[in-house]
């Protein structure tokens, strides 16, 4: 189990570089390109881009990634910003936003980054996607503030128990040698985690979107699938964890979704 938790929290690290490579030589400029800016939340200095117009989708990226390399780059920003609003930030400890090293800036406070960013563009409700360590913020999202969200995409991702043996494991992985992303935010990963009892009260629609060959599958996907069979799981063909953000499908599959729910 540990070895798939080292698995899934260096892939998106992985994977950044060759999708930055691939979708900056191979993608067509946007006429509407993203435009970036920064915010205060509390103290630290959160990056993020907007693109488009409309009802509004935010985009929040897995562990050592960024709005750039996850949504930007694979053309998830571009394609959702023809009818919709899109905002993606970088996390704290990611991207261009500040990288502090007091744990009490990551865990549950990642999700009221989300909620504060919000609130700084004057958005009531919106759509939220989310990859890896960002599907745990949608979760953490649709059982903490499930009046702010109108929908939402768990890719990657799956039901973290709080308190259960994966939250756990997240605290005692070590710190990856020469990384970028501060210790304090692994270690305080499995503060995303929820409770079976709020799982059940999610009333907001969601959906999963996850590689037919993640491990992710077995680990948080089969459990969640044990409380919320009514959530509709979307198998990304031939994908893994660290590929599956550059598959064609994946993109289309979240703007197939945000789109049916209006």
């Amino acid at each position: 189990m540990k070895w798939h938790i080292n698995l899934i929290s260096c892939a998106i690290a992985a994977a950044a570089i060759p999708a930055t490579f691939i979708f900056a030589q191979s993608r067509p400029a946007d006429k509407d390109e993203p435009v970036a800016n920064t915010f205060d939340a509390n103290g630290v200095k959160i990056r993020y881009f907007v693109q488009g117009k409309g009802e509004p989708v935010v985009l929040i990226h897995g562990l050592h990634g960024s709005a750039e390399s996850n949504w930007k780059m694979p053309g998830v920003m571009a394609a959702l910003a023809k009818d919709h609003q899109v905002i993606a930030l970088d996390l704290p400890g990611h991207g261009g936003s500040d990288k502090p090293e007091k744990e009490s800036a990551y865990g549950a406070q990642m999700a009221e980054d989300v909620i504060l960013l919000m609130d700084h563009l004057k958005i009531t409700k919106a759509h939220v996607v989310g990859y890896s360590m960002g599907g745990m913020i949608v979760m953490k999202l649709l059982a903490t503030h499930p009046d702010r969200i109108t929908s939402a995409v768990v890719g990657g991702m799956g039901w973290m128990r709080e308190g259960g043996a994966l939250a756990k494991i997240w605290e005692e992985l070590p710190p990856r040698e020469g990384g970028r992303t501060p210790a304090a935010c692994i270690s305080q990963i499995g503060k995303l985690g929820i409770t079976e009892e709020q799982l059940k009260a999610i009333k907001t629609p969601a959906t999963v979107i996850v590689g037919s060959r993640d491990p992710v599958k077995k680990l948080y996907v089969d459990p969640m699938l044990t409380v919320r069979k009514d959530w509709p799981v979307v198998e990304i063909q031939d994908a893994g964890h660290l590929n599956c953000i550059m598959k064609k499908q994946f993109l289309e599959e979240i703007v197939s979704w945000v789109a049916r729910q209006r």
